[in-house]
C-alpha cells in the first residue's frame, strides 16, 4: 500500500511539482525574492529598535521612542520598498536564465515597476519653500510585490524578444564589451519606458490597483487557518517522500508570505495593530520548530529516552543542528523518509502547532509576527525577535516544543524497539 502511495506521489505531484518549481519564470521569482531577505532581515530590526519592547518609563526607551523616525530610516530604504529590489533581482535571475546580460535585464525591469508608479505632485510648502514631486512609498514595498513580479517578467520577455530581432542595435567587435551590452539594452528600453509610460501616465491604467483586486481574495485565503493546514500537509507530505516541501511550496507561496509581512511591518511603523497572522516567520517560530516537521521534538526524544546504539548516536549527532532549525540530519538519517512509524507525528506535530499558534495570535494572545529573524536562531529567541519582542512568544514556542516532544514520544519509543531488536538480532548472529 505504501509502495503504491509513493509511486502516485512520484508520478502524480512530486514530478510535476518538481517541473514548476523549475520553470523559469517561477525559479526568477523565487531567486529574485530571496535576493532580497538580507535587506528584509536587517531592515526589519530597526522596527524593533524604533518600538522597542521595553518598559516606557526607561530612559533607553525614551531615547529610543523620540528618534524613532531616525531610527526607522534604514528600514524606509530597505525593507520597506523591498518590491524596487526584488525587480531587480528577478530581471537580473530571468536574463541570465535566457544568456542575455543580467545587469541590463535588472534596470530594465526595475524601470518597468518604477513606471507603474505615479509621482504626486506637491505645492510649496511653508516652511520648506519648496514644491515638486513625491514619490509614493505605498506600492514600493511589498504591497507592490505582485507587480513588480509581471512587471519584471514582461520587461525581460521584450528583451529577449528584442535581443533575437533585427531591431537592436550591434556593435563592431572592437567596442568594449560594457559599452556594447548597453547599446543592445537600448531598444528594449525605449520600448518599455515608453511602453510602460503610456500606459501608466497617458492611459490611467492602474497597475496596483488591478492586480489587488486580483490578488487579494488569494492574500486573504493564504491568511486563513484552512489554508495554513494544508500548506503544513503539503509539505510535510512532500518532505515524507524525500522531496524538498519548502522549495516547491515556497516558490509559490512566499510571494504571498511577503506581502503578509509586508502589511504587518507597514502597521506596526504607522503604529497600528498588524493585520496578518500567517507570514513566512508565522511558520518559522510556530510550527517548523526544529526545522519542517517539528522535529526538535523528535531531536530531544532521540537524546533523552532512547536506548539503542543507532538512535542515541544520531541523537547526539542531530541535536545541535535540529536547534538551530537544521533538521536534515534526522530527516535521512531515522530516516523519516518512507518510514510509515515516523511519518504520522511528522506530519501530526506541525499540525497541531499551526492550530494552536494560529488561534493564539488571531487571540491576541501573542503578538503577530512583524520581524523576519535569522532562520537558524534557536526558537524561542526567534519567536521573540520575529514578534517584535513579546516575550509571550517565548512561553508559546517552548509549549509548542514540549507539545512536539509529547507527540513523537510513542513513535520515537516504537521506533527505538525496532531498532534495539534489530541490534540483538546482529549480536545474536555475531555471537
Amino acid at each position: 500500500m505504501l509502495d503504491k502511495f509513493t509511486l502516485f506521489l512520484n508520478d502524480k505531484l512530486s514530478v510535476p511539482m518538481g517541473k514548476l518549481s523549475r520553470q523559469r519564470h517561477l525559479q526568477a521569482v523565487r531567486d529574485g525574492i530571496i535576493a532580497t531577505l538580507p535587506l528584509i532581515i536587517v531592515g526589519s530590526f530597526f522596527l524593533i529598535i524604533a518600538v522597542p519592547p521595553l518598559p516606557a518609563n526607561w530612559a533607553i526607551t525614551e531615547f529610543l521612542v523620540s528618534n524613532a523616525g531616525t531610527i526607522m530610516l534604514p528600514f524606509r530604504m530597505t525593507m520597506f520598498i523591498m518590491s524596487i529590489y526584488a525587480a531587480f533581482g528577478i530581471g537580473y535571475s530571468l536574463s541570465t536564465s535566457y544568456k542575455l546580460d543580467g545587469v541590463s535585464g535588472g534596470i530594465i525591469s526595475l524601470v518597468a515597476f518604477l513606471c507603474t508608479i505615479v509621482p504626486v505632485a506637491v505645492s510649496a510648502d511653508a516652511d520648506v519653500g519648496v514644491s515638486g514631486w513625491v514619490m509614493p512609498m505605498g506600492n514600493l514595498g511589498g504591497g507592490g510585490m505582485f507587480v513588480a513580479i509581471l512587471t519584471s517578467i514582461l520587461a525581460v520577455e521584450i528583451y529577449r524578444i528584442t535581443n533575437r530581432s533585427k531591431f537592436k542595435i550591434s556593435m563592431p567587435p572592437q567596442v568594449p564589451p560594457a559599452v556594447a551590452r548597453s547599446f543592445e539594452a537600448l531598444t528594449p528600453t525605449i520600448v518599455v519606458v515608453v511602453g510602460m509610460a503610456t500606459l501608466t501616465y497617458f492611459l490611467n491604467f492602474d497597475w496596483h490597483g488591478i492586480m489587488g483586486t486580483i490578488v487579494g481574495p488569494l492574500i486573504n485565503a493564504a491568511d486563513s487557518l484552512p489554508s495554513v493546514l494544508l500548506l503544513v500537509f503539503v509539505i510535510t507530505l512532500f518532505w515524507s517522500f524525500g522531496i524538498h516541501g519548502i522549495s516547491i511550496v515556497g516558490s509559490i507561496a512566499r510571494p504571498i508570505w511577503i506581502v503578509l509581512l509586508d502589511a504587518n511591518t507597514t502597521a506596526v511603523a504607522g503604529g497600528y495593530q498588524p493585520p496578518a497572522i500567517a507570514p513566512e516567520p508565522f511558520y518559522q517560530w510556530f510550527i517548523w520548530i526544529g526545522g519542517s516537521g517539528a522535529t526538535i521534538g523528535l531531536a530531544i526524544l532521540l537524546v533523552t529516552i532512547t536506548k539503542s546504539k543507532y538512535g542515541s548516536s544520531l541523537g547526539k549527532t542531530a541535536f545541535l543542528p535540529a536547534l538551530f532549525n537544521i533538521n536534515e540530519p534526522l530527516i535521512f538519517g531515522t530516516p523519516v523518509v518512507l518510514n510509515a512509524m515516523l511519518i504520522i507525528p511528522f506530519i501530526v506535530a506541525p499540525t497541531i502547532n499551526a492550530i494552536i499558534a494560529w488561534f493564539a495570535t488571531s487571540w491576541g494572545l501573542v503578538n503577530p509576527v512583524v520581524v523576519t529573524a535569522p532562520w537558524t536562531l534557536p526558537g524561542p529567541i526567534g519567536a521573540y525577535l520575529a514578534t517584535g519582542g513579546d516575550y509571550r512568544a517565548i512561553i508559546l514556542n517552548i509549549i509548542l516544543i514540549i507539545l512536539s516532544v509529547v507527540i513523537y514520544y510513542p513513535f520515537v519509543k516504537m521506533y527505538d524497539a525496532k531498532l534495539l531488536a534489530e541490534e540483538s538480532g546482529v549480536e545474536n548472529t555475531e555471537n
